[in-house]
C-alpha cells in the first residue's frame, strides 16, 4: 500500500508539472504572436538613401594638363566627412571609366576615409585668421597608389583634382594631407610629394593650367 505522504508528494509534483506545461505553452504562444506582429510591421520598402544633389567634380585632363569642373548629380550624405568621401569616390570612378580623360584604376573604393580637422594653429598666409578653415586628411588605399600611373604630371593632376573637388563642395577645406593605408608615404607613385600639405586655393580649376 502506498503511504499517504507519497500520494501527497505525487499530487504536488503532478500539479507543478501541469503548471509548468501551461506556462511554457503561454510563453510559446506569446512569442509566436510577437513574431507575427514583427512580420506585419516590418518595412516593405528599401531604406532611404541620401538624396541626389548637384556636386562639382574637378576632373583632370591629360591632353592639356587641365583641371575642368563638371556637374554631376549624386547622393550626398549630410555628414561632411561622408560627403567628402562620396564626391572623391565619384571623381575616382570617373578616372576608372573606359572613356576617362585621366586614366587611373581603382574607383571609389580607393578612398578609404576622409577626416576633417581644424587647421592647425600657426598657419601663415590667408588662412591664418579664419578659424572655420579645415584640414582634410585623405586616406587612400595602397592598391590605388600601387596601380597609379607613374609620372610627375599625372600624379600631381590626381592630387590637385582631389584638392579642387574638396574645395568646390566643402568650401571650408583649405588644406589637404594625404595618407596611404593610414600611413605617411613619400610619394604617390614615385614623383608627386605626399609629405607636404596642399592648399586648395592652389588647385583652381583653370583649363590649360599645368601642374
Amino acid at each position: 500500500m502506498i503511504p499517504r505522504y507519497q500520494k501527497i508528494l505525487f499530487a504536488v509534483l503532478l500539479l507543478a508539472s501541469l503548471g509548468m506545461g501551461l506556462k511554457l505553452w503561454q510563453l510559446r504562444d506569446r512569442a509566436h504572436k510577437r513574431l507575427l506582429a514583427g512580420e506585419t510591421t516590418a518595412p516593405t520598402q528599401a531604406p532611404e538613401v541620401a538624396p541626389a544633389e548637384q556636386a562639382t567634380l574637378v576632373a583632370a585632363n591629360d591632353m592639356d594638363n587641365s583641371l575642368i569642373p563638371q556637374l554631376h548629380s549624386l547622393p550626398l550624405p549630410t555628414d561632411p566627412e561622408a560627403r567628402a568621401r562620396a564626391v572623391l569616390g565619384k571623381l575616382l570612378d570617373l578616372y576608372a571609366a573606359p572613356n576617362s580623360t585621366h586614366v587611373v584604376p581603382g574607383g571609389a573604393a580607393s578612398v578609404a576615409q576622409v577626416f576633417l580637422l581644424p587647421v592647425p594653429g600657426g598657419t601663415s598666409g590667408a588662412h591664418a585668421s579664419d578659424s572655420s578653415n579645415q584640414l582634410a586628411v585623405v586616406n587612400l588605399t595602397g592598391t590605388f597608389a600601387a596601380s597609379h600611373p607613374s609620372g610627375l604630371e599625372t600624379e600631381t593632376l590626381t592630387l590637385l583634382s582631389i584638392c579642387a573637388t574638396l574645395r568646390a563642395n566643402l568650401p571650408n577645406v583649405a588644406e589637404v594631407r594625404f595618407l596611404v593605408d593610414g600611413q605617411p608615404r613619400p610619394t604617390l607613385a614615385g614623383h608627386a610629394d605626399l609629405t607636404r600639405t596642399y592648399l586648395t586655393a592652389d588647385a583652381l580649376p583653370t583649363p590649360g593650367n599645368s601642374p
